[in-house]
């Protein structure tokens, strides 16, 4: 997979794609995640890459000649444009395993009061926002769907299966997890971990799995792939009842 990330701070988003998964998984060449600046594809020779707003109000706008400039500088026959934008579908689990299988990505982050609306309308082919809450810019949205989208990439964790085990990739939370030291400050690792019997240790996650989300994130049990069985579980937590 290539990524390409277009902004106005390089030096925001480089960083981070030099550490822990981002920054193995592009030295052993899994992944190509370059960071564009789009002050390159700016006309001028000041390379001005925004412009107060038609109509008159506050702040300025993003101009669509350096977006398109970059993007056509970059397409390949298999480019798929995302827009960064708070107005795009909601970013979720399902939405980075979508993403994962694509060959080419172009993140376009925004700033100051947006875009040119004809950016979305005739350059981007989707938009994505992470959440219902506003940032300076679009770097930090494209290097959260980055992460999340090059750890489901194969090879990139090491452990088979380990992206098909995070919270949300079954529509639940993860179950809590323990390490040594067996017993701190009077609390001890539940027996059954210690117990070396794996289906008993399988029931028992999936129980706190189910509980920890209907504890924290309900809703998520909604949409969740639940048998008969773990839906009578849930009921039960509705009543009082506790995870065995």
């Amino acid at each position: 997979m290539r990524i390409d990330i277009v902004t106005l701070f390089p030096a925001m988003v480089e960083p981070t794609l030099t550490a822990s998964v981002l920054g193995r998984a592009r030295a052993r060449g899994l992944v190509d995640i370059r960071v564009v600046n789009l002050r390159d594809y700016a006309e001028g020779r000041h390379r001005v890459t925004d412009d107060t707003p038609y109509g008159g109000g506050g702040g300025m706008v993003l101009k669509a000649e350096p977006l398109f400039a970059a993007v056509e500088a970059l397409r390949t026959p298999t480019t798929r444009v995302i827009l960064m934008d708070p107005r795009g579908r909601l970013f979720t689990q399902q939405t980075a395993w979508e993403l994962a299988g694509a060959r080419h990505l172009i993140f376009l982050a925004g700033r100051y009061e947006g875009v040119d609306e004809r950016v979305s309308e005739l350059l981007a082919d989707d938009a994505v926002s992470i959440g219902d809450y506003v940032l300076t810019g679009g770097e930090l949205p494209a290097l959260v769907v980055t992460d999340a989208i090059v750890r489901l990439l194969p090879g990139v964790l090491g452990a088979e299966g380990a992206a098909e085990r995070d919270s949300f990739a079954e529509g639940v939370l993860e179950p809590p997890q323990y390490t040594r030291p067996e017993a701190f400050r009077g609390a001890r690792v539940p027996a059954v971990l210690l117990s070396g019997d794996h289906a008993k240790i399988a029931r028992w996650r999936r129980h706190q799995a189910l509980y920890r989300t209907w504890r924290w994130r309900p809703e998520l049990l909604e949409r969740a792939a639940l048998s008969d069985e773990e839906r009578r579980l849930v009921d039960g937590f509705k009543r009082g009842e506790k995870p065995e």
